[in-house]
């Protein structure tokens, strides 16, 4: 690998392309971000990857120095045929402009979710998931992503290495997939009602074991997975390592933020918050917070998904660790953490 890393971030305003960043910049590595729109502290190149001509043009403008991709970018569509053609495509697109750049690229490292191993079609994924477990029927836009990947790596320069995070917890705004924010908007407006803290999930989805990826702790396996010689082609599931039951944890974050629980109460997050702007909007005027929308904080939908999952969510990470990456974090902390620096950021009171 080259000791002067130039490193080219897809979905870099994101909750894993923000940790990667940071990452990336503590590690003395020239951090390009790419994304729709400029983002704050980080070089961006502005593209967008589904239009082919207009990324290839920028590309080759501004990124034929890239050593290093990290590939974060996510478009998402109810059509999952849709949605694997067009992530598959953005993907291509991107190659296709550094190719064209004649940019000096060795490596790729793109990120999958536990939708890899079939969570979102209603299976019931044998845990722990292993990175070698039997493929399930096509469309998943991380299965066309990587064939495309291996396709390509067999006649380029470069490789690539795909990590297998799961709920990753971070303390941004603007992505719906962030499990923090949802907890501590939850938690504040039930202050503002002056209503128990209760979990708006399933019973059983209250009690079966989960697991959360640290942001900061991908970052730091994403420049690993970048350096370390000899995974080329590698699936790695990256995850804290351990495993947690919601019923410990919300009382956990209860206890925390110092507000009473009860039991819990099933609710559809997405049209049972929607009258709770209002609300959001005089504790975003009184507590000075950065986004009084608060559409464009909190994406319940993403709740909804997590709190009702039924089923045993667990990645083993041995292999990660048998490779050489041993970092575990504490699933409690993790989330606790993150509503503390969400807090200082005035993301949420």
């Amino acid at each position: 690998m080259s000791s002067s890393m130039v490193a080219l971030v897809a979905g870099a305003s994101g909750i894993i392309g923000d940790a990667v960043c940071n990452e990336l910049k503590r590690q003395g590595a020239r951090v390009l971000g790419l994304a729709r729109q400029p983002i704050d502290g980080i070089e961006t190149i502005s593209a967008d990857l589904t239009d082919r001509e207009a990324s290839a043009k920028i590309l080759a403008e501004q990124a034929s120095e890239v050593t290093h991709v990290f590939y974060a970018a996510l478009n998402p569509d109810e059509d999952l045929s849709i949605e694997a053609k067009r992530n598959a495509e953005m993907l291509g697109h991107l190659l296709d402009g550094l190719e064209n750049a004649k940019a000096p690229l060795e490596r790729v490292v793109i990120y999958q979710g536990f939708k890899i191993y079939g969570i979102h079609l209603g299976a019931k994924v044998p845990t722990p998931a292993r990175e070698d477990d039997p493929s399930h029927m096509p469309p998943n836009l991380y299965q066309a992503q990587e064939a495309m990947l291996s396709s390509r790596a067999e006649k380029a320069s470069w490789d690539y290495v795909a990590l297998r995070p799961d709920v990753v917890v971070g303390d941004i705004y603007g992505n719906p997939m962030n499990i923090a924010l949802v907890v501590g908007v939850f938690a504040e407006l039930s202050r503002a009602l002056n209503v128990p803290l209760r979990y708006p999930g399933s019973e059983t989805a209250y009690r079966v074991l989960m697991q959360f990826t640290d942001a900061n702790l991908l970052g730091r396996a994403s420049y690993w997975a970048a350096t370390k010689e000899g995974i080329g082609g590698e699936a790695f599931n990256i995850t804290n390592g351990d495993v947690f039951r919601w019923e410990r944890l919300w009382q956990d974050v209860a206890d925390h933020l110092d507000l009473p629980t009860g039991a819990p109460v099933p609710l559809d997050l997405a049209k049972h918050m929607a009258d709770k702007n209002d609300i959001w909007r005089e504790l975003a005027e009184q507590h000075n917070l950065v986004e009084a929308d608060l559409s464009k904080v909190v994406g319940w939908d993403f709740g909804n998904f997590i709190f009702n999952t039924e089923t045993d969510v667990i990645s083993d990470v041995n292999k990660i660790h048998r490779y050489g990456f041993t970092e575990t974090c504490d699933a409690r902390e993790t989330l606790l953490s993150a509503i503390d620096r969400l807090k200082e950021k005035r993301i949420i009171p």
